[in-house]
């Protein structure tokens, strides 16, 4: 699908000089009851969109980019600043409409503009590195409108795109109305060569509402719809290439009509169309560097274990009982090794392949020995790209550890205890 979709994104060469404003908006809620999984912190950003109708966007939250210049992919839409295309709607969203105007009264890269939208973005109010970034979202539909919920590196202005890194959290083209695209682009994967992912339901997801979310992470960006993974990422998918998502980003909405990857409306597309989001909200990361916990599994209640509190090289690690000894304490370290004992978990000889032991070998700075413990309670192999997971669902004492593709299921999900 990657391969086949043409180079689309240059995106983030049109913003406008607003993203040099350092103005940080923070609100809290209360933590929600999942927000118990590792490496999730408290939200740090929030926009509820409860205003009343008619209500412009609150400029401590988002700005805008204005103009008609195609964005880098040919597209029809000038965005504006008017409440005709985002305002609040008094029912607990932000609506952003494209709408056909015949002509309109702004120029575009090809003449008079037929179509008018909105891009609203935090540059100027809000950018953060690493955390999980959510909203709950009902596309518009139709041929050639392209909705999205995505973001950009905060040195954009210094760099420019793609080396400042792009991650699109949510894009959906017209024609493939039952499809969500998750992507990032960098240095040497932009455009066509995006790193992506997709999932598609049995149903327009422009039918209801849906939360588009991901968790990021040191070295992992994790995808998901109405809370089900769909898309993972990290250093080893780029082959060799440089991971940029290392530094503040920044939120953006828009809705855009046509471009090189939807195509252009046509006579089946019905305008005006609406995207309405009734939330936008951030939570922050929790390294967990510095200090050791017990990594303990949810299907058996029982920790990750070092047999005999013994740390011979490829000591098989397991499960067993939750304790406070040594052989239960283990450090997520900043190179993204977990150790315990002066040593790392680590796939048996490097191993990638499904049903690879998880052992305890000298640290030596190998990729391999990189694990990632995400959002969702997933123990992530990264080189591998699978999960810690215990085998055969074994709940007892003495369940030995290996790779496995990430299933979601109860016997790969850990926390930290």
């Amino acid at each position: 699908m990657v391969s086949a979709r043409p180079l689309r994104r240059r995106r983030g060469l049109a913003l406008v000089a607003a993203a040099a404003v350092a103005l940080t908006a923070a609100l809290v809620l209360p933590s929600r009851a999942d927000q118990a999984e590792a490496a999730i912190g408290g939200i740090t950003w929030q926009d509820e969109f409860n205003a009343p109708a008619g209500t412009p966007v609150d400029q401590s939250r988002w700005r805008f980019d204005t103009g008609g210049s195609g964005w880098g992919n040919n597209e029809r839409q000038y965005y504006t600043t008017s409440t005709s295309n985002a305002v609040h709607d008094g029912l607990g969203n932000l609506v952003i409409t494209a709408r056909r105007e015949n002509p309109a009264n702004y120029q575009c890269h090809y003449g008079r503009c037929e179509y008018t939208s909105a891009r609203l973005l935090t540059a100027a109010t809000f950018t953060q590195a690493y955390g999980r970034f959510e909203a709950r979202i009902k596309i518009p539909r139709g041929q050639g409108i392209w909705p999205a919920f995505w973001m950009l590196g905060n040195d954009m202005g210094d760099v420019g795109w793609p080396d400042a890194g792009e991650i699109d959290i949510m894009e959906n083209i017209g024609r493939e109305p039952n499809t969500v695209y998750g992507t990032i682009h960098g240095p040497r994967y932009s455009g066509g060569g995006g790193i992506t992912g997709s999932r598609t339901i049995g149903q327009p997801l422009a039918d209801a509402f849906h939360t588009y979310r991901v968790d990021w992470e040191p070295n992992s960006i994790v995808w998901y719809l109405d809370g089900v993974e769909y898309h993972r990422v990290d250093p080893s998918r780029l082959g060799g290439n440089r991971w940029v998502f290392d530094h503040p980003f920044f939120m953006i909405l828009n809705v855009a009509v046509g471009g090189n990857w939807p195509g252009y409306p046509d006579a089946s597309t019905q305008f005006p169309q609406r995207m309405l989001v009734d939330y936008v909200r951030v939570w922050g990361y929790t390294s967990g560097d510095g200090g050791t916990t017990r990594i303990r599994g949810l299907h058996s209640g029982r920790c990750i274990d070092i047999p005999g509190a013994n740390p011979i090289e490829g000591a098989k690690l397991q499960i067993w009982d939750c304790n406070t000894t040594a052989a239960q304490a283990w450090t997520f370290a900043s190179d993204g090794t977990v150790r315990a004992m002066g040593k790392c978990m680590d796939p048996a000889w490097a191993g990638t392949a499904n049903g690879t032991e998880v052992n305890l070998v000298s640290c030596n700075g190998n990729p391999a020995q990189r694990f990632t413990l995400n959002g969702a309670g997933d123990l992530v192999n990264l080189n591998a790209n699978r999960c810690v997971d215990v085998r055969d669902w074994n709940p007892n004492n003495g369940g030995r550890l290996q790779l496995w593709d990430c299933t979601g299921g109860a016997n790969q999900k850990w926390s930290r205890a």
